[in-house]
């Protein structure tokens, strides 16, 4: 028969006597039990006693925390907290220094105990460590056993800390301004003034006017104490803004916490954090990982005013950076001397900026967030990366109106984006650890960080092909491009952008579908054998798919042209799949050219293979050599007889892919595209679930036997985005 609920059968020592092996009723009183041990070692006074867990921290059982013991815990009779709290209080004020380093080193070990802490406590205890500390004689091991159970017992949050002392602060701000301080007094030191800042709105001022964010950093290079300096850097950082929105008027104290927010974002903090923290020669452990994140949490919350600013469009200062974005776009052009001709004029290039309102783009910043700071992104990213900025304004002005990726419109849903998934404005989380050592590589992080990440919306609204009506669907993909790169934790932001062009469109695409066909269903033997099968079916699909679009057509730019004086050619597939017709227009064609304007024409028969990116020749050309890497990984060449070639230079990814694969049908030869890859995947999955659904929805007829179903087929037509 088990025992009652209520016995916990426990062995409980004593030192120099053997352990008694017992029977607890947890429904008698504690006092009771203790009296009951006692007498088992002839203890008189059991009063003076109490029970203690022999393992782990050693607290004190109370009649709260009794019913935490558990069978085969082994327990230590021990003098009660009270005795205890009373004896060691008068040993660290006596005079002999080895009892009172003694008494001090127990202490510190003792005050993690709440019982025995409010005992010490109540018995004036944190006063007389105070004053052991103000006195300025103790130093080594003695000092620092005293801050730890000062630290310790202040923790419980017994007693409140405003009503700790000056002077206690000067002496500890002291410990941390010395340069030749032991390695243990400075980490509880630093500790202590960090839980003074975030526990006392008025010890706060008083650290912050000792302690200076230039003496913090001096001991970021120290490993040993480096997680504890970057610590009470945060907790200054965590309570300035708070204090500011606190505040109705601005005072001296204000103007202070300002200086060092703008400290805290100076190149020497980030270089030195970078250097000696997160490229050190140690492992960053979990504390170190969570403080990073914090500071990284609090550096980005400085983007929060900006981000809760509207514009004021009677703001002539504000206005005039919308009028710095159109100079510097189209700087070439001379302004009409006519009011009516220079307002219509605007309202063309705003228009061509991408803003949603052409005639007072101040509108557009109306909205928080994102507010003003989506005009600060673009205004950073025309003026330190001009070349970048002016590609994008003419380039997606040059196409079709239905084509066109809006800038403004695309920078300041971006830079609302790029707020959400930072979480700027938001306080740190406890616990988490999520930093991203690239934000420290750089001193405008933020900035540099919303430069790529417009390159790439750019990239991937041409990827998908996409038009006015698929904005949300293109900013969906952006930001998921943008999430799971940073779970990849680059390094740097040119890793980051490394890590960008390898998530694709066609890439999210393959993911996606991967990550739906990776599930347990799509796994058995009977689902992998019937996607096999599947498999050659949809692959000539695809394959019909590609020789059709090149039968369609496509147009390509000419090389060497400035794109303002740009010239074009077209190529297409013979209906019949023998004869590549080519020519040159004199302007971009709104649909299919007729084979009768292509005055060039290749032989199927006649081509011997085609080559891609640094392999094509007109790659290899020195002139070509200055081309980016967008136009080499979009360049192809068909190489026929006899020795000659047709270079291509493709006007995005996807009809890069459609014409390489297209080719290599033609050609016989496998089609390896990563859009061919997606493409199959998706095709499958969607052929796999209408068989599955078929077979689910089977009614098996008495007779006759069912006819075998024949094989789905589509009218396919894809769609890329």
């Amino acid at each position: 028969m088990p025992p009652p609920s209520d016995i916990v059968k426990v062995a409980i020592e004593w030192p120099g006597a053997n352990a008694q092996l017992m029977e607890i009723d947890q429904k008698k009183p504690l006092s009771s039990i203790i009296r009951e041990v006692c007498d088992g070692w002839s203890l008189s006074g059991s009063e003076q006693f109490a029970l203690r867990y022999a393992d782990g921290p050693q607290l004190y059982i109370t009649e709260q925390s009794r019913s935490e013991i558990k069978n085969g815990t082994i327990l230590r009779l021990a003098i009660s907290s009270a005795r205890a709290a009373r004896q060691l209080l008068d040993r660290i004020q006596s005079h002999g220094i080895d009892s009172r380093l003694e008494a001090l080193k127990e202490l510190a070990k003792l005050s993690a105990d709440p019982t025995f802490a409010t005992e010490f406590i109540s018995m004036e205890g944190i006063g007389t460590l105070a004053r052991l500390v103000e006195s300025g004689t103790h130093f080594g091991e003695m000092l620092a056993f005293t801050l730890t159970a000062f630290l310790e017992l202040m923790d419980h949050g017994i007693v409140s800390w405003d009503l700790i002392s000056l002077s206690f602060i000067k002496q500890i701000a002291g410990y941390v301004n010395q340069p030749m301080v032991d390695v243990s007094i400075l980490q509880r030191s630093l500790a202590i003034l960090e839980s003074m800042v975030l526990n006392s709105h008025s010890l706060y001022h008083r650290v912050a006017q000792e302690i200076t964010v230039g003496q913090l950093i001096g001991h970021l290079s120290n490993q040993e104490i480096q997680t504890y300096a970057i610590a009470l850097i945060n907790a200054l950082f965590l309570k300035a803004p708070e204090d500011r929105r606190q505040e109705e008027h601005t005072n001296p104290l204000d103007q202070r916490l300002t200086e060092m927010a703008s400290t805290l974002a100076q190149k020497h903090l980030r270089s030195i954090i970078l250097n000696h923290v997160i490229r050190g020669n140690r492992p960053i452990k979990a504390e170190m990982a969570h403080q990073l994140y914090v500071l990284q949490v609090l550096t980005f919350n400085l983007l929060e005013e900006r981000m809760m600013t509207k514009m004021d469009p009677s703001d002539q200062a504000q206005r005039d950076i919308i009028f710095e974005l159109r100079r510097i776009a189209f700087d070439g052009e001379n302004d009409p001397s006519g009011t009516e001709k220079r307002k219509a004029m605007y309202t063309k290039d705003y228009k061509m900026l991408g803003f949603t309102n052409h005639v007072n783009p101040a509108m557009d910043f109306t909205q928080t967030p994102p507010g003003m700071l989506a005009l600060d992104n673009m205004l950073y990213l025309a003026k330190l990366h001009q070349d970048t900025y002016i590609r994008i304004v003419l380039e997606n002005s040059s196409r079709e109106d239905k084509h066109e990726c809006p800038f403004g419109r695309c920078a300041i849903e971006l830079t609302r984006m790029l707020c959400e998934i930072l979480q700027v404005g938001e306080l740190p989380n406890e616990g988490c650890n999520d930093y991203h050592p690239m934000f420290f590589t750089h001193d405008r992080a933020w900035e540099e960080f919303f430069c790529v990440c417009i390159q790439l919306l750019n990239k991937t609204w041409k990827e998908m092909r996409a038009t006015a009506e698929d904005f949300n669907k293109v900013m969906q993909v952006v930001r998921e491009q943008i999430t799971r790169t940073l779970a990849m934790k680059p390094s740097s932001l040119d890793q980051l952008k490394g890590k960008l062009r390898g998530l694709s469109y066609s890439e999210i695409l393959r993911l996606r579908q991967s990550e739906r066909m990776s599930q347990d269903d799509f796994q058995s033997p009977p689902i992998i054998e019937l996607r096999e099968r599947i498999q050659p079916e949809i692959l000539e699909l695809i394959k019909q798919q590609r020789l059709n679009r090149l039968c369609e057509g496509s147009c390509f730019r000419k090389l060497g042209n400035r794109r303002r004086q740009e010239k074009f050619w077209f190529c297409r597939l013979s209906l019949n799949h023998k004869v590549l017709h080519y020519g040159d227009l004199d302007e971009s064609p709104q649909g299919e050219v007729p084979f009768e304007l292509l005055t060039d024409k290749i032989p199927v028969s006649d081509i011997k293979s085609v080559v891609t990116g640094k392999d094509c020749p007109h790659m290899k050309e020195k002139s070509a050599l200055k081309q980016n890497k967008e136009v080499l990984e979009q360049a192809f060449s068909i190489l026929y007889d006899p020795d000659e070639n047709l270079n291509f230079v493709a006007p995005n990814k996807y009809e890069y892919c459609i014409w390489t694969d297209g080719l290599c049908a033609l050609l016989g030869r496998e089609m390896g595209s990563d859009l061919t890859r997606s493409d199959l995947d998706t095709l499958i999955s969607m052929e796999m679930k209408l068989r599955l659904l078929d077979l689910e929805n089977i009614t098996i007829p008495e007779a006759p036997p069912p006819v075998p179903k024949e094989p789905s087929t589509y009218n396919f037509t894809y769609n890329y985005g």
